[in-house]
């Protein structure tokens, strides 16, 4: 009998809990994991028959210790066996299957997002350690093949190799790369960058639990509070992204009806209480921005004013490109193309085919049609994504004499 979907869900609950237990205890990052990964197998192989025990966590925790030291002693000679056992005899003073720690989870995102690692090693040892997504799974999510992601994680395990297990004493300073690390695992698996499919929300639903879990664990954190709100407010909005044959719906065109009201509810709520704290940050400011297209009847009753506002806060704070970019398409809704298209002209053409998708909509609107279907034409043939390709093709199209 295979695993249910409740054990699966079970299991990937409490996976992060585990193996965050078993490196704080042991240290081995490597061979911590490989004991979860068996005593994961474990259940999913007796759980479904034989029940899933009244402390899942401290069975797993349990198993995985044992796998964990029979592992360890088995790659010693007798002597440095003896010593290893000694010196985790002193770290086990509570017994193996003593709840972990409540900020394990944490400590384990702090890990992965170690200064030491570059950003796409972040993003691949999150979901796999945080995460408990498979090397495949990744793999599949980033459209690389399995042997250059699993090398990815294998370099990236090399790094955080002996980086003692605890929250760091600068975590206040590591705390942005988690966050940031986590709205890049979204915004892959809201706006794929490449393949068939617009979306791929199982990335996007990780991103949103994995917030979710940071968010309970630092609950005074206004940014925190920030991401978790602007993912639910973007996400709010998947199931009208796309028409009936996977086909990208342009925000202003989308039938707000599919719109998923709680999760706008529950985002418009976080983002309110964090923004009456203090100062605003780049995710709360984004969160506003996001809150206000939500909570919009209309395309033509968004309040462009307050995000154009919105937005001159947040490139104050965050200048860097995109944020500049969707600064223009604000400025262009209030004061006209024209004044859009005047701040495309200073922006860097790093943005790719979203500088120029943003030109061809801006050219369309001002009545420049040859120079818009022009700019449509080299945004399709940057992009990666087919969803995206095909929108932008269709719109030069249309506008061909």
């Amino acid at each position: 009998m295979g695993p249910t979907a409740e054990t699966e869900d079970l299991l990937r609950l409490h996976a992060p809990q585990v193996l965050g237990a078993l490196v704080r205890r042991y240290g081995h990052f490597d061979a911590a994991e490989d004991a979860v990964q068996e005593a994961l197998l474990a259940a999913a192989g007796q759980w479904p028959s034989a029940g899933v025990p009244d402390n899942p966590r401290g069975w797993l925790i349990r198993v995985a210790s044992r796998r964990l030291t029979d592992a360890l002693r088995s790659e010693e000679a007798r002597r440095a066996r003896e010593e290893k056992a000694a010196a985790l005899t002193s770290r086990l003073a509570s017994g193996p299957d003593r709840a972990p720690r409540e900020d394990d989870t944490l400590t384990l995102l702090f890990l992965c997002c170690h200064p030491d690692l570059t950003p796409p090693g972040q993003i691949a040892l999150t979901l796999r350690a945080v995460g408990g997504l498979t090397t495949a799974e990744i793999a599949r999510a980033y459209l690389v093949p399995e042997a250059t992601m699993a090398q990815r994680i294998s370099r990236a395990k090399q790094k955080v190799r002996g980086v003692r297990f605890g929250r760091p004493d600068n975590w206040e300073q590591r705390l942005p790369a988690v966050l940031h690390t986590l709205y890049l695992i979204f915004n892959e698996g809201y706006t794929a960058t490449s393949g068939t499919s617009l979306q791929r929300r199982d990335l996007a639903g990780e991103a949103i639990r994995l917030t979710r879990t940071v968010r309970r664990l630092l609950p005074d954190d206004g940014e925190v509070a920030g991401l978790l709100a602007l993912m639910l407010l973007t996400d709010a909005r998947r199931d009208a992204r796309t028409g009936p044959h996977g086909e990208l719906v342009p925000l202003d065109e989308q039938d707000r009806d599919r719109w998923d009201k709680a999760a706008i509810e529950e985002g418009v709520a976080l983002v309110t209480r964090a923004l009456a704290r203090g100062r605003a940050g780049p995710y709360q400011l984004r969160a506003a921005i996001a809150a206000v297209h939500d909570e919009a009847p209309s395309a033509e009753a968004t309040d462009w004013q307050e995000i154009l506002g919105l937005y001159e806060v947040l490139v104050r704070q965050v200048p860097g490109p995109v944020e500049r970019l969707n600064r223009a398409v604000a400025l262009a809704m209030v004061d006209g193309p024209e004044a859009g298209l005047a701040e495309l002209a200073l922006l860097e053409p790093e943005l790719g085919h979203r500088l120029d998708a943003v030109r061809g909509h801006l050219l369309e609107r001002a009545g420049a049609h040859d120079e818009a279907r022009t700019a449509y034409e080299a945004a399709a043939a940057k992009t990666l994504s087919l969803p995206e390709q095909r929108y932008l093709q269709g719109r030069a199209a249309r506008l061909r004499p």
